[in-house]
């Protein structure tokens, strides 16, 4: 006999931050940035500056400004490389190994799949995934990694002063 399991324990999916989110985000940037491919990490940190564009001087961020949002990049990675293997189940992203190892690019299906995206939040995502590519995805990888040094360098001094605030420390 099958197990009833009451609807207020069943575990429900949750789409934001989800693998289909991240996978959505991180299609949006390689159709934006046709033909460029890039690298896991790379992808990881497009990613968090698809949400928080506001912090880079872009459009409005599409997640509210919380502190220690920093430690989302903790979290990112598994999320993305989820959802590029989403992705790529449908023919939305291309992987391809070279001497620069695995990158990923939009695949064949990807922009008639982005140009379907109507709904508000959506669309403000891919406006966002299109100043992301624009503004970084020609950068060269030393001078991005600098950018993100520089970015990150402020959110790590937010996140101590938020944890120092909490401390009681003055």
């Amino acid at each position: 006999m099958e197990e009833v399991i009451p609807h207020h324990e069943r575990r429900l999916p949750l789409p934001f931050n989800s693998p289909l989110e991240t996978g959505i985000r991180s299609v949006g940037v390689l159709v934006a940035a046709y033909p460029k491919a890039f690298d896991l990490q790379r992808l990881v940190a497009f990613d968090y500056l698809v949400v928080h564009t506001g912090d880079l001087g872009g459009p409005e961020s599409l997640h509210p400004d919380l502190p220690m949002r920093s430690a989302e990049l903790l979290v990112r990675r598994g999320l993305v490389e989820r959802g590029l293997l989403l992705m790529r189940s449908r023919g939305l992203v291309e992987r391809e190994a070279n001497a620069n190892g695995i990158l990923y690019r939009a695949g064949e299906f990807a922009e008639t799949f982005v140009a379907s995206l109507v709904s508000p939040y959506l669309v403000a995502l891919t406006e966002r995934t299109k100043w992301v590519a624009d503004v970084f995805g020609n950068m060269e990888q030393d001078t991005f990694r600098e950018t993100m040094r520089g970015a990150f360098g402020r959110w790590i001094e937010e996140f101590q002063h938020v944890e120092r605030s909490i401390a009681g420390e003055t």
